[in-house]
């Protein structure tokens, strides 16, 4: 048994609106106007509004700090210098969404972490973002320590399901968690269908949770049950690869397609499992991989626009920063809980490369409730 107890979330400084990021990008790929009409259509479709990045030339025509100063930007960023620039903007950003999430406990002392457990699948190095983090926050040197990496969009759920192992184990544990990934690193410029797509969704986040064996005082959310599912059908449809200029993505527009397919049958079979119906489900924390992902959901479930309006918003601000981006989204609903939510349960979902289907159900519970 293990609870969520507190959440908290971090963007980098740079945050620049789906018309900037598209000048620069119709520009970076050097598109013929056919091409810049169809990626500033797609730029202007996806429900984002803005997107944050640790790169400031996103908003720049010149003068760029990592790109370099030529018209076709070459020499290209080679894989590792975007893997330094991981490695220098990282650490802060996760730090900040750890303070985020410290800021809800003001008597929470760190030195109760017993795990720690850091998700990234835009960055990897050694020793690497876990032990920075312990140097950082100033944790314990023994406390234990567990990356997850290269699962992309879904990999926040796999953290969770460690931690909850850990609290079951030993329900005095205390499991940080802290995803952080700086997709806007990996700008692919070849004008493919692919990276139209990727380069009109991705951007960079943090986000932290604690995970604890035992509830703390007021609102927390009992972890009560996962299920996960493959559509193998969609292997060659998502998938993510280090490529000699950065990390590469595959992103098909049939994604869509394959989740309504697996939706319905994911969501029964974790819900059967529990004793319980979708219409028992009071409120919904879904990963927005994207606008038409989301209409699909809702449309495969019957939800409406009142259960979809966290993953919509959370797509409107922040664009997708991958495996995040769903605990963004679970943030927004955990700050709207009253305590005559006692009791109610919460719904999540998340995908990602294989093509992977993820969800999980949690329970709000209030101490205050029964205590």
């Amino acid at each position: 048994m293990s609870y969520l107890t507190a959440i908290g979330t971090a963007a980098p400084a740079h945050r620049f609106d789906q018309s900037t990021l598209s000048d620069f990008m119709v520009r970076a790929m050097a598109l013929d106007t056919a091409a810049s009409r169809k990626l500033r259509t797609l730029f202007h479709a996806s429900g984002i509004d803005h997107r944050y990045s640790v790169l400031e030339d996103y908003g720049r025509s010149d003068n760029f700090d990592f790109y370099a100063n030529t018209p076709d930007l070459e020499p290209f960023p080679s894989t590792q210098r975007r893997q330094a620039m991981f490695r220098q903007y990282a650490p802060a950003l996760s730090v900040a969404a750890v303070n985020d999430m410290l800021s809800t406990l003001p008597h929470f002392d760190v030195q109760g972490i017993t795990h720690l457990i850091v998700v990234s699948c835009t960055g990897m190095y050694a020793p690497g973002l876990d032990i920075e983090l312990v140097q950082a926050l100033g944790l314990r040197s023994t406390v234990q320590r567990t990356c997850i990496t290269f699962m992309g969009c879904y990999a926040a759920f796999n953290a969770l399901k460690v931690a909850d192992a850990f609290c079951t184990a030993r329900p005095e544990n205390k499991v940080l968690i802290v995803c952080t990934e700086l997709c806007s690193l990996h700008f692919q410029r070849e004008a493919t269908t692919d990276n139209l797509l990727a380069n009109a969704l991705f951007a960079d986040g943090s986000a932290a949770v604690l995970i604890e064996g035992k509830p703390q005082p007021g609102l927390s959310l009992k972890l009560e049950g996962f299920h996960s599912d493959l559509a193998l059908q969609g292997a060659n449809d998502m998938a993510w690869s280090i490529g000699d200029f950065g990390f590469e993505m595959r992103l098909s527009a049939y994604v869509p397609s394959i989740i309504k397919d697996g939706i319905a049958t994911l969501a029964a079979a974790l819900l059967d499992r529990l004793s319980k119906k979708l219409p028992d489900i009071d409120y919904f924390a879904i990963h927005p991989g994207g606008k038409k992902i989301l209409e699909t959901i809702a449309q495969q479930l019957g939800l409406q626009q009142v259960h979809m309006a966290p993953a919509y918003q959370v797509l409107k601000d922040f664009g997708n920063m991958s495996s995040p981006t769903v605990l963004f989204v679970l943030k927004a609903v955990f700050h709207t809980l009253r305590e005559q939510d006692h009791g109610k349960s919460i719904l999540s979902f998340a995908f990602g490369p294989g093509l992977t289907l993820e969800s999980m159900l949690f329970q709000i519970e209030n101490r205050k409730v029964y205590a």
